[in-house]
């Protein structure tokens, strides 16, 4: 099992943290800077468990970048709009232009997660979904795009106890629905699921980064310092 080897011990004090953080940012938005010069775009792909922490990190790498510059893309549920179309159509839409970069909320590989566990998608449609992911990923990078993928990886109990920290904590209650309540009793059928997906899509042009997310500081600058020296 991958995620079961992650060592979710892995932690960083506030004082590393914030140096960490700062000198990450920093050689971040010069990154960004040499990608608008060459024209090079840039997909961010973020998948995990909820309250993994995505949107927390996701703050931490776009919060000193020039805004026009990037894009993120909140992904839930398709409108009926988008249901008429291919599934990967609506994300064509979200692809960005040369120089820029986009950075998805989670993304396309909903098709082989939710849509396979909450059986929006029947088993042959999600079956064939990571060979046609793959070919989407490497037609983009045949085409210049660079793409790079992070799933954040907590335990259970961590899960359980932000379930909590958010349900008594009026500011952010309003992020734990009935939902992530559900989704929680289907752990051990996501967790079959990511495992496939990982094993599946994890490829030479476009690898997923496992993310120990236990620890918060440490998964937010393991994040940034992955896309760093990714181009370094």
């Amino acid at each position: 099992m991958i995620l079961s080897s992650l060592d979710l011990s892995k932690k960083l004090s506030k004082k590393d943290y914030e140096e960490k953080l700062k000198t990450y940012q920093l050689k971040l938005l010069r990154l960004q800077r040499k990608l608008y010069e060459k024209q090079v775009p840039l997909i961010l792909v973020f998948e995990g468990w909820d309250a993994a922490g995505k949107g927390g990190v996701i703050k931490r790498l776009t919060e000193t970048l020039d805004p026009r510059g990037f894009n993120v893309h909140p992904i839930g549920a398709p409108t009926e709009t988008e249901k008429k179309h291919h599934y990967l159509w609506r994300f064509w839409q979200r692809i960005p232009q040369r120089g820029a970069i986009a950075v998805f909320d989670r993304s396309w590989y909903g098709r082989v997660l939710v849509e396979r566990v909450e059986k929006f998608a029947e088993p042959e449609e999600w079956g064939r979904a990571y060979e046609e992911i793959n070919q989407f990923e490497k037609m983009l990078v045949d085409d210049g795009y660079h793409i790079l993928k992070f799933w954040l990886h907590i335990s259970k109990e961590e899960q359980l106890k932000r379930f909590k920290e958010r349900e008594q904590n009026p500011l952010k209650r309003w992020k734990l629905t009935e939902e992530d309540w559900r989704n929680r009793e289907k752990w051990d059928k996501y967790e079959k699921a990511v495992e496939e997906m990982v094993q599946k899509t994890s490829t030479s042009h476009a690898p997923w980064h496992l993310i120990e997310a236990e620890n918060k500081k440490y998964a937010r600058v393991k994040v940034l310092k992955t896309i760093v020296e990714a181009f370094e």
